[in-house]
């Protein structure tokens, strides 16, 4: 009996450290402090839930970004459409905290000049 409780226990302690690491994962916890910006071209764009991740090419340089829920993307007034392959977007968010990680956490999307903000409160000028 004791051996089963170890075990019972080493998977509970093993689900918890794997929870931990999604929620932390998609928190803000893995982004550095400071305002990043990145101008690219939409590779691949895998939109839904939790979150919608984009695969842009920055002249040469890929680079992972997180977008919005579907919610939240529509909220702010974009549509899978306007992050479809082949769009230019400029994104305003923050990077990953890990410098090797071409990676980052979009706050701001720009297309043709106009702002579509997903987290305006994060923002400097957005709502609080």
């Amino acid at each position: 009996m004791p051996q089963l409780i170890r075990h019972c226990l080493a998977g509970l302690l093993l689900m918890a450290a794997g929870l931990s690491a999604a929620f932390a994962h998609h928190g803000w916890r893995w982004t550095d402090d400071g305002r990043f910006e990145l101008t690219a071209r939409v590779e691949k764009a895998s939109l839904g839930n939790p979150h919608g991740v984009l695969t842009m090419d920055a002249d040469g340089s890929k680079w992972v970004v997180e977008v919005g829920q579907p919610w939240r993307n529509e909220q702010a007034g974009l549509t899978d459409s306007m992050l479809a392959k082949g769009a230019t977007l400029t994104v305003v968010g923050k990077r990953s905290a890990n410098a090797k990680e071409q990676r980052m956490k979009a706050e701001r999307i720009i297309i043709d000049g106009k702002n579509f903000d997903l987290y305006p409160e994060r923002l400097p000028d957005g709502k609080k």
